[in-house]
């Protein structure tokens, strides 16, 4: 059996990078392998495929095998561009679609997967002809695909406490994915979340490593097929990816940021499930954004090489996350050698300067710095998995045995599982004698969430975002509205909706669907647990049922607990939805009873997340000293353990921790601390949505508005996503002279030309102007000190209301910067 370099020499080879990356390294963040767990990975290596391995590197020119550790985002390189640089991988971002369309039919994803293919086959040099492959986030089903099932996000997966279920999900999922011509899928999630403002909560199954545990083999499993059957990695299956390798649950609510604790609690909690999902044969592992004791993951060398490798015996390849390896200390987006030297086999990029990090790597692989038995290994990884998928076997994308069977997304059979999955996972935190309500009643539906489909799924839902998504993006899909309007119907009763609640007629019973707008990493993260604050209307429409004598059915989308006291006084039941996907039906099924009276299904999910009794009970975990929740991990009612809950405290405890906004300017308001400082500029109230909500800035010559912070706030994170800084504006008079737009951090202020935009814009007309974080950043501004987002500044006269700042994601030409903004200057 041929293997290359022999575990001697790859120990050795390991002992001289980790001495040299661990040089600065904090001794707190170096791991201590010995202390891990020894695991049976899967699956036992073939000494066929071994064989074919080794013969194609060894055809391989140092450029082939620089492109094979460099995946690329769709909408950043082309497939002429695989011709020439023969990269190894693709993926689609968030927001990156086919031929730039996030809604692209099923069939424009096989199209442009076989244009890439194709391209990564043509060798004109008599190279080694090496099949592309491209990964997506199927994190609840093909989420990126217009008509796809989508399941409900892991955290309503997890209190459901099904592995059966989460292997037929995953089954589904990688079906449906290979039927659009793609590889891999970013998933499952592993985290064991232990912060609950993390806005990447609802992707973990819950608080305790042993969920991870119980589900990383089923769902590995159900993607990938078992190891040692005809099914794994077979046609209908797709490479898997478990992530975040490791720790990000543990970043104190903050996404990419640093998880600070013991390396024996590190593994005893975060390691979770990584043991179960090796064991099922995972061929890839993703390493985090995050850091461990002040040390990035993607260049932490003793927990990638001499942990996850070395000792546990993962023998697939570690890809990066999104540009995770340009936050290693030393490293740029398109220059890190750093990371391959400690265990990443797989950059993840997205960008324009792709060429650069592909040549900038080449040159550090010929110059040594980059040592050709740790490149010959990554690369050799990656074959391996190659190979094992049968990549080089089954042709063209098109031509595969599943490829093209569009029928199966979105099939009624998968849709029936994930109604299933639904009924599973919803959580009843109370019933006070109202459920199960009668199908033949008069039934109101409220909230403008009931008919939202976009609502229901989450982020991560046909954008990555998740943010008015239309329901005509969702055709084979139910809003909670359809569902229960088709139940009662059924029933022989009247169902109405009302997005506001209001009615003339009194009903026998309210249904108000109400809680989180989606949102995904980033705008995700919250300062604390409060359900909405500032905007109590849910609240108020709750209490109108109950102050006129309408039996009330709260049913509540989140990604996470929330501290929702005052909503759960105000509704006879509670049902904590989480984000149930596609399948609003599944949330009808449990709320009503059958024509002989009796429930027609009953509740079974059981928390996942421990429920806080107060908004600043964020780490709230059943391990942890002191644990006081209002209901605790495990906690749920049902038709056959029916139970009471009291009148809770409503008061909001003073001094509550605040974080970083996701709005500057608001309904008329700043963030409390927050001021709007001028300068030469003379402002006042207008109106746009309500009385005053708006402020009207006038300048008669030279003079500067700054939206600034009490306190210094890092946006490093935003700026190296793909959020932007959103101002929604009105011209009032057209601009004198020279106007910009400015950021303001670490005593610099970054400027950037906005007249032509502010120009173009109709006079008297509400309009937005949006502009990239990485504009600023790539222009010198310090994004970890941010004194004030927004500074406008003009030298001349100029009249401009402006009603809301923000950021937000909003999708932009890769070279949006070279005009400041499209259409600027």
């Amino acid at each position: 059996m041929t293997t290359g370099l022999s575990p001697v020499s790859l120990t050795a080879l390991t002992l001289l990078l980790a001495t040299a990356a661990t040089a600065q390294q904090p001794a707190a963040s170096i791991a201590h392998p010995q202390l891990w767990p020894k695991v049976a990975a899967q699956p036992k290596r073939d000494p066929a495929v071994e064989r074919r391995v080794e013969a194609l590197l060894k055809s391989m020119s140092v450029e082939d095998k620089v492109g094979q550790i460099i995946q690329v985002d769709i909408g950043s390189i082309t497939p002429a561009d695989v011709r020439t640089t023969k990269i190894g991988s693709v993926l689609n971002g968030g927001n990156s679609g086919p031929y730039g369309d996030e809604y692209a039919s099923p069939a424009k994803w096989l199209q442009l997967a076989d244009e890439y293919y194709d391209a990564s086959m043509a060798r004109a040099d008599k190279g080694p002809k090496i099949p592309i492959i491209w990964g997506t986030d199927s994190v609840h089903g093909n989420n990126n695909i217009v008509g796809a099932t989508l399941f409900p996000h892991n955290i309503g997966l997890g209190a459901a406490r099904d592995p059966d279920l989460i292997r037929e999900i995953g089954r589904i999922t990688a079906l449906e994915t290979a039927a659009a011509g793609l590889d891999w899928t970013f998933a499952p999630t592993l985290a064991v979340v232990q912060d609950d403002r993390w806005g990447r909560t609802y992707e973990s199954y819950g608080e305790e490593p042993q969920i991870a545990a119980d589900y990383a083999g089923a769902m590995i499993e159900g993607v990938q097929g078992r190891v040692g059957t005809k099914d794994f990695l077979a046609p209908d299956h797709l490479i898997a990816t478990t992530k975040h390798f490791l720790g990000d649950g543990g970043t104190g609510g903050r996404d990419q940021g640093d998880t600070k604790v013991p390396e024996e609690v590190l593994r005893d909690v975060h390691l979770g499930g990584y043991p179960a999902a090796i064991e099922a044969g995972t061929q890839s592992v993703m390493a985090s954004f995050s850091s461990w004791n002040g040390e990035k993951m993607s260049g932490n060398t003793s927990l990638l090489t001499g942990v996850l490798k070395d000792r546990m015996g993962f023998d697939g390849f570690v890809v990066g996350d999104w540009n995770s390896h340009g936050q290693v200390p030393g490293c740029s987006n398109e220059d890190c050698p750093q990371a391959i030297n400690a265990g990443l086999d797989m950059f993840m990029y997205s960008g324009p300067g792709w060429k650069q990090l592909y040549d900038n790597t080449l040159r550090e692989a010929k110059d040594g710095t980059i040592p050709a038995a740790r490149l010959d290994d990554a690369v050799r990884r990656i074959l391996r998995v190659k190979v094992r998928a049968g990549t080089f076997d089954r042709g063209r994308p098109s031509a595969r045995a599943f490829a093209g069977k569009f029928d199966a997304i979105g099939s009624p059979g998968h849709r029936a599982v994930a109604r299933r999955a639904v009924r599973e996972s919803l959580v009843l935190l109370k019933n006070e004698g109202v459920l199960p309500l009668k199908p033949n009643a008069d039934i109101l539906v409220a909230g403008e969430a009931a008919d939202s489909i976009s609502q229901q799924a989450g982020g991560w839902s046909i954008t990555w975002q998740g943010v008015d998504v239309p329901n005509s993006a969702f055709p084979n899909a139910q809003s909670i509205w359809k569902g229960i309007e088709e139940v009662v119907k059924a029933g022989g009763g009247t169902a109405r909706y009302a997005p506001d609640g209001r009615f003339t007629q009194r009903p026998d019973a309210a249904i108000l669907v109400f809680g989180e707008k989606p949102y995904a990493e980033f705008k995700g993260d919250v300062p604390n647990l409060e359900y909405s604050p500032g905007d109590k209307r849910d609240l108020e429409m709750l209490r109108r049922f109950k102050a006129a004598g309408v039996p009330v059915v709260a049913v509540f989308l989140s990604g996470r607990p929330l501290w929702v006291n005052a909503e759960l006084n105000a509704s006879d039941a509670f049902v904590a939805a989480f984000l149930p996907g596609s399948e609003g039906g599944g949330v009808a099924d449990l709320l009503f009873a059958g024509p002989d009276g009796r429930p027609r299904h009953d509740f079974r999910g059981k928390l996942g997340f421990s429920w806080p009794k107060r908004p600043d009970q964020y780490a709230l975990n059943r391990r942890d000293a002191g644990y006081d929740p209002l209901f605790p991990f495990g906690y749920g009612l049902s038709y056959a353990r029916p139970g009471k809950v009291g009148k809770l405290d409503e008061s909001r405890p003073a001094g509550m921790a605040a974080a970083t906004p996701g709005t500057f300017y608001g309904r008329g308001q700043t963030p409390p601390g927050w001021s709007i400082e001028a300068e030469g500029v003379t402002q006042s109230g207008v109106d746009r949505r309500a009385q005053e909500d708006s402020r009207r800035f006038v300048w008669k010559g030279a003079g500067q508005v700054a939206f600034a912070a009490p306190r210094a706030v890092d946006l490093s994170r935003e700026s190296n996503g793909e959020i932007s800084l959103v101002v929604e504006y009105r011209v009032e008079s057209r601009p004198a002279g020279r106007l910009t737009i400015g950021l303001q951090g670490g005593g610099k202020t970054v400027e950037l030309p906005i007249a032509n935009s502010i120009a173009a814009a109709r006079a008297g007309e509400w309009t937005r102007l949006a502009v990239p974080l990485q504009c600023f950043a790539k222009r010198g501004a310090d994004m970890r000190a941010v004194t004030a987002p927004l500074v406008l500044r003009s030298d001349g006269a100029a009249d401009i209301s402006i009603s809301d700042v923000k950021l937000d994601y909003v999708s932009m030409p890769m070279d949006a910067c070279g005009d400041a903004v499209p259409g600027g200057e």
